[in-house]
């Protein structure tokens, strides 16, 4: 994929995290990087993850789990950008504790406003629509308040997905991980600080779309 000093093992790294980032909506583990390149030590993988960040091709905060983040330079170094798409920006989501959010009939952004990204960036445009974070409940995932995330209009989900969620009963949303044990729902934050809110009954709730791209604000 990207040229100059890589060698085909750090290749095929940044390979696999930008496929499993596009599929999943967040990075890789240490130890799922490995394993896609037959590493088993997790010196090794993080003597490449290093290389990487000294070649611009990733951005990393070890102090993070799965603190990794491909930056635009990885896409410019394959020569091909591919075509920009538009992404409609529909409103905000809280990672934080649930927040009451304004009726529909009440948009938050314009009808026109929209974020620009390549269309290789994602593994399916159907049904696609961007929020901005506000909250801090999903830092170790890498989320930051003020950050866009890239969601699939999509009400069915597995263990471990990250998700935009109604909940019904508070007319309230926020971004969580999601899971599913016995009869209940646990909406867990990626944040040690926080607990996970538990839903007894899971026809009080409705997820609303996973995350496939989380868009960093820098400035």
């Amino acid at each position: 994929m990207a040229k100059g000093k890589l060698t085909d093992r750090q290749r095929r790294i940044l390979d696999f995290i930008q496929e499993f980032t596009s599929d999943n909506g967040y990075p890789p583990s240490i130890r799922q990087i490995g394993a896609s390149v037959g590493i088993s030590s997790t010196s090794v993988v993080n003597y490449n993850l290093n290389r990487l960040v000294e070649e611009g091709f990733l951005d990393r905060d070890k102090n993070v789990s799965r603190g990794i983040r491909l930056t635009d330079k990885l896409l410019k170094a394959t020569g091909n950008l591919g075509e920009v798409i538009r992404i409609p920006m529909v409103g905000r989501i809280f990672a934080s504790e649930p927040v009451h959010l304004p009726s529909t009939d009440s948009p938050m952004f314009g009808a026109d406003e929209a974020i620009e990204i390549t269309r290789d960036m994602l593994s399916s445009t159907d049904e696609v629509f961007a929020l901005e974070v506000k909250g801090d409940s999903m830092i170790d995932a890498m989320v930051s308040d003020g950050d866009i995330v890239v969601m699939k209009r999509d009400y069915h989900w597995s263990n471990g997905d990250m998700v935009a969620v109604w909940l019904r009963d508070l007319e309230e949303t926020t971004l969580k991980y999601i899971y599913h044990e016995g009869n209940t729902i646990r909406l867990q934050p990626a944040n040690p600080t926080m607990d996970p809110i538990i839903i007894e009954d899971p026809k009080h709730l409705e997820v609303q779309g996973k995350v496939m791209l989380v868009v960093r604000q820098l400035a």
